[in-house]
């Protein structure tokens, strides 16, 4: 069983880290314990150039890092070599049925050759060198029978399929099934993305879903954001293997998920009005503002809740298992009072780490004593409360991530 992070962006793509090359993915992918980490950005040419120059042929398909690349960790625990898979995210922007349509979608390659000779059909279309994300005026459907005629063995997953403005169900500008999205070629799309506001119990509600595979990724645009979800996978690593658990769920052990309210897009709102407003508060407002009158930013749950016809609580027979977990330095924060990225907190999660093994070992695994005898008393009971889910969450709404709290706190 191993932990996979298939959507993520490297330093070329707009809004993200300058740590985002491939030293420092591949030096938290190890901090964190991912097996297998997406490349992002396989569109723009710099960054191919770069994945030429820095990788090695691994398993079939996938890629690790030359050594002379690797960036040192002070580890007590023994370091595999993460491996890469070529990846990258499409903006689609377009008109269909009257509608401007924004949805983003993530392609997964089965070789670097693959990338360049997809990337050479892409440029025709629209500029790949300004963003790591190209947007092009391609439709979605467009976009998958162009990847499928270059490339019959990519995967093509619609990306964050809820997100209010960039997907397949988004509020703004999506759709209401896959089949009004692609067409013809719907049947082709056999997973979907569904990002880090909603949850399985949430997608489960939504029938059309049921026969699809729900995978989920990090959209990391900084290396520390690696992992926040992830696919499990119980398959051996390779480009075919990783394929057929995403397309059929053979080898799809599940997904670690964030808490939906973590995510900044759970809650209906706006931002700069302070307004955060649950569904049935946004709908009894006509969706409108209180502050400012005009239009709020509709949520995830606001969406699902208009596509579900399951009540809470029900759901598919044989749905996938899942872990839902919030970030080990979020969990430090809170129950240290300290922020995020204060010395305090960071010097306690690269003790925890140096000393007790990958992120995700320390937030699933290793012993609450452990934890105590490095971080305290406050820090193990944190963890030990998020293992239990009893956690709250002030939900994330109109870009603004949701705030952790524990009971008592």
């Amino acid at each position: 069983m191993f932990y996979a992070d298939l959507h993520i962006h490297s330093r070329y793509s707009r809004a993200t880290s300058r740590d985002c090359d491939l030293p420092h993915l591949d030096l938290w992918a190890r901090k964190k314990g991912i097996a297998l980490v997406g490349t992002g950005d396989f569109t723009h040419p710099a960054w191919r150039q770069e994945l030429q120059e820095q990788l090695l042929p691994a398993e079939e398909g996938l890629y690790r890092l030359k050594e002379a690349y690797r960036l040192p960790w002070d580890s007590a625990w023994p370091q595999g070599e993460p491996r890469f898979l070529v990846t990258g995210e499409i903006s689609s922007i377009y008109k269909q049925g009257g509608k401007t349509r924004k949805v983003h979608n993530v392609l997964l390659l089965p070789s670097l050759e693959a990338a360049e000779k997809l990337a050479r059909r892409l440029e025709r279309i629209g500029n790949l060198q300004a963003d790591g994300r190209p947007i092009l005026g391609l439709s979605s459907h467009d976009l998958l029978e162009l990847t499928l005629e270059t490339c019959p063995q990519a995967v093509f997953l619609p990306a964050h399929i809820w997100t209010p403005h960039f997907s397949l169900f988004g509020a703004f500008s999506g759709f209401d099934s896959l089949e009004e999205c692609f067409g013809d070629l719907a049947p082709y799309v056999r997973a979907v993305e569904t990002g880090l506001s909603s949850d399985p119990p949430m997608n489960g509600r939504v029938p059309q879903l049921d026969a699809l595979q729900l995978v989920s990724h990090s959209d990391a645009h900084s290396p520390q954001k690696l992992g926040r979800e992830a696919d499990v996978l119980e398959t051996e690593l390779s480009y075919p293997a990783v394929k057929r658990a995403l397309e059929t769920g053979d080898g799809l052990w599940g997904t670690v998920e964030f808490f939906p309210q973590e995510g900044k897009y759970h809650w209906d709102g706006h931002r700069n009005c302070g307004v955060c407003l649950s569904p049935r508060e946004a709908k009894a407002l006509e969706n409108l503002c209180p502050v400012c009158g005009k239009p709020l930013t509709i949520g995830v749950e606001h969406r699902v809740e208009d596509l579900a016809r399951r009540q809470p609580g029900e759901g598919p027979a044989g749905a996938k298992p899942f872990v839902r977990l919030a970030p080990l330095a979020t969990v430090l924060a809170a129950r240290l009072g300290k922020g995020e990225q204060t010395k305090t907190v960071q010097g306690v999660y690269e003790a925890l780490l140096a000393q007790l093994g990958p992120e995700f070992t320390v937030l699933r695994q290793t012993p609450a004593e452990a934890i105590a005898s490095l971080a305290g008393e406050a820090a193990a009971q944190g963890v030990e409360l998020l293992r239990q889910g009893k956690v709250a969450w002030r939900p994330g709404f109109d870009g603004e991530y949701g705030k952790l709290s524990f009971p008592g706190a």
